[in-house]
């Protein structure tokens, strides 16, 4: 796979964006008769967003190039697209509207090295889950309540220290994640905004190839075109040490290198203090050299 992105990829979103919709939902009274597919019809959007039904056509067919920033914010208006995926529809239809060079991938790639600011915010979280993601949500560093609570880390290769792989590969996954479908969902999402940014990164392609061929879950997922970005949020486990706990999270990425990223985890309430308290506990006797790591240094 030279690329997680295609000029046929416009086509596929589009597609899945109007079968996710009915009539009612963009203010159409239902259409007589029995609909063949599931969500809108092309006229249906295309009467929506006040563009030609040819012109659409042509469009989702992947023979438009060039459409304008006006057609674009009618289609993400008429297919009731968030700021995310709207931003993502103006992406896609700017690859495909010119040639793409792709570049070959490196024979090697130099691996990214935390950033000091990051290193030294992380070492100061003791008491709090961290760790530093990188290109293709690759675990770069961590620390010793990210390990209790997400995985021993430091026993992984290095090629699997990898949020994604974590979540859709791993089978300890479906039990340790409370909402695991939810989160499976938000991770291919977020790796399709990321392809969407960086189509030819040749890491993140390395991580959507390996989950394709491994994961039919990934496959299914994938080709149902989700997209976003969660920057905050809470996750709810079921860890096999310490039961039931909430975590609040926040992602700080740094303005000028927003491809690496901290994720502080928090508890969401007393009880999941508790628990994450107990935790670090339990691991305490853990080898110094799992207490701290960073990936590639």
């Amino acid at each position: 796979m030279g690329s997680t992105s295609t000029p046929t990829d416009l086509s596929d979103f589009l597609r899945a964006r109007r079968s996710r919709l009915t009539p009612e939902d963009v203010g159409l009274a239902p259409a007589a008769g029995r609909r063949r597919v599931a969500g809108l019809r092309r006229e249906e959007v295309a009467r929506t967003a006040n563009i030609s039904v040819d012109y659409y056509t042509r469009m989702e067919q992947g023979r438009v190039t060039g459409a304008s920033p006006d057609i674009l914010d009618a289609l993400a208006t008429a297919l009731r697209l968030d700021d995310v995926e709207a931003r993502h529809l103006q992406r896609l239809a700017g690859a495909g509207s010119r040639p793409r060079h792709r570049r070959a991938a490196p024979v090697e790639e130099r691996p990214q090295t935390v950033r000091p600011t990051l290193r030294t915010m992380l070492e100061s979280l003791h008491g709090m889950p961290a760790l530093v993601m990188g290109r293709g949500m690759t675990v770069l560093a961590w620390n010793r309540a990210a390990a209790a609570l997400l995985g021993d880390f430091a026993s992984m290769d290095p090629a699997d220290r990898n949020l994604a792989k974590l979540v859709l590969l791993h089978p300890a996954s479906r039990s340790r994640y409370a909402h695991r479908d939810v989160c499976a969902r938000e991770t291919v999402a977020y790796l399709r905004l990321e392809a969407g940014l960086y189509p030819d990164d040749p890491v993140l392609t390395s991580v959507v190839s390996e989950l394709t061929l491994r994961s039919a879950e990934f496959r299914t997922l994938w080709a149902e075109h989700p997209v976003q970005d969660r920057t905050s949020g809470t996750k709810a486990f079921h860890h096999p040490v310490v039961g039931e706990l909430r975590v609040a999270y926040e992602t700080l990425r740094a303005a000028d290198d927003p491809r690496q990223a901290l994720l502080v985890y928090t508890p969401a309430d007393s009880a999941s203090a508790d628990a994450l308290r107990l935790l670090l506990d339990w691991t305490a006797d853990a080898p110094a050299a799992a207490a701290l790591s960073h990936g590639h240094r």
